[in-house]
């Protein structure tokens, strides 16, 4: 595809009006309802995790969100893997809700921590099976021969846990928390004119609580 292809991709946006209820989180649950209810959405809890690392360059990766409170959002992931090694660098991080069918986006900024291992326990046992041995079959962000050095990994960690057997969550896995400091939602509109309302903590402690304050953004 070349230059003048790529420029001339446009849409024009819908004249749906943005609207949203004084708390963030109660306006972020509303939308991630609507988003996992639309048939356009393959899956509306998938967010792009943005880190800085030890090299200074931002990382971007998409994980799943599997809680959200008022506290803040929650992933399950690696903690080998290349984003928790950047997150012990640096808890700052940015999660991004993709609803582009739905003309929508919501973007949020916290502080991440772990979340404990009683949580992490919990949530790896409501896990299926194939997904549990994955997870000891996978070293992630580590660098791989081959698939079948892989597929071997899984297939050991398969015989020695058996489908239908209780798999214990591997000591290098678990959970974060993201407690946000901004939470902006973003609506298309006509004539580029988006609307963008941020709700942002007067302090961004990293620590789960504070007053919001709402501010609407030049698109």
């Amino acid at each position: 595809m070349d230059r003048e292809e790529i420029q001339s991709m446009r849409r024009s946006y819908s004249e749906r009006e943005l609207t949203l209820p004084a708390d963030p989180v109660t306006a972020f649950r509303g939308w991630l309802k609507e988003a996992a209810e639309a048939p356009a959405i393959v899956e509306a809890n998938a967010m792009v995790l943005s880190t800085i690392g030890s090299d200074e360059f931002v990382q971007s990766r998409t994980v799943l969100l599997k809680d959200v409170t008022e506290s803040g959002f929650t992933f399950f992931t690696n903690y080998n893997s290349r984003k928790a090694q950047a997150i012990e660098i640096n808890p700052q991080v940015v999660l991004l809700f993709p609803w582009y069918a739905m003309e929508r986006q919501v973007i949020v900024q916290g502080f991440s921590a772990k979340v404990s291992q009683e949580e992490s326990d919990a949530y790896f046992q409501s896990r299926p099976w194939s997904s549990q041995i994955g997870a000891w079959a996978s070293q992630q962000s580590a660098p791989l021969n081959s698939r079948e050095e892989l597929e071997n990994r899984y297939k050991g960690a398969a015989e020695k846990w058996p489908e239908g057997s209780k798999v214990p969550t591997p000591p290098h896995w678990g959970g974060y928390l993201v407690v946000p400091f901004s939470i902006e939602f973003w609506q298309g509109r006509y004539s580029r004119l988006h609307d963008r309302i941020r709700y942002e903590r007067s302090q961004n402690s990293g620590e789960p609580g504070g007053d919001w304050e709402t501010h609407r953004y030049y698109p």
